[in-house]
């Protein structure tokens, strides 16, 4: 055994723990998937409030933060099966609220660029956090109409690890270069489920509007009420 495999068995067990004991509390999975949003909004809120003299601190901060954000990402969906409390409304509420926590992370990110004034990277970030939101879309409104849409590589996953990297390395300015990677990748992993979307509807007949029979001996309604008038003579 490799000390990567131990060390990945030993998370396992310790994490299976913690499914253990919030499953005796029968605490609603959605409650823990919006605890992991607030958590995150927290981590936001660090990176917001970090300037220019305590920016390593506030981004190491950040970083342990949305780590134990993670952990409410990873244990939600276990327990949710382990307590028999899987839903198909749970599987959506996961999904908007992990759209949100994206957002809070990236805008903290941008408000930091903003106090700094650094007006690039303020771009920088907003086009990130577009990026990010539409590489969910496109899976979202792909599987809406082919089996599966999980081509590309910059997931969630991807994107919140570079994150905790540029927050974790931020006093060698390893942020700014997680930026480009994420605003390259985000863009390059939307152009590929837009271009297998595509291979995989071409075939499919094109959808037609439905348009209404017209009714049997239909006369516009001016013409009825004409010649429904008892004034006036009929032709």
């Amino acid at each position: 055994m490799t000390w990567t495999s131990a060390f990945g068995r030993g998370c396992g067990v310790i994490l299976q723990a913690i499914v253990d004991g919030l499953a005796l509390t029968r605490i609603s999975p959605n409650i823990l998937t919006f605890i992991g949003l607030v958590i995150n909004t927290g981590a936001a809120v660090l990176f917001g409030f970090a300037n220019e003299h305590n920016y390593v601190r506030m981004f190491l901060l950040a970083a342990l933060v949305i780590i134990g954000a993670g952990i409410f990402d990873m244990v939600d969906g276990r327990v949710a099966r382990q307590t028999d409390q899987v839903t198909v409304f749970g599987a959506f509420f996961d999904s908007v609220i992990d759209r949100y926590s994206d957002v809070a992370l990236f805008f903290g990110l941008l408000v930091f660029y903003a106090r700094g004034n650094r007006f690039f990277y303020v771009v920088l970030v907003a086009f990130v956090m577009v990026t990010s939101l539409m590489v969910s879309y496109t899976r979202a409104r792909a599987e809406a109409l082919i089996k599966s849409c999980k081509v590309g590589f910059m997931e969630r996953p991807e994107r919140i690890v570079l994150v905790i990297l540029g927050a974790l390395f931020a006093k060698w300015g390893v942020m700014a270069p997680v930026l480009w990677v994420l605003a390259v990748l985000s863009t390059i992993t939307v152009i590929h489920r837009i271009k297998f979307t595509y291979q995989m509807t071409k075939h499919l007949a094109p959808i037609r509007a439905a348009v209404p029979a017209p009714a049997r001996n239909a006369q516009p309604a001016g013409a009825a009420a004409f010649s429904s008038s008892p004034n006036v003579p009929q032709a």
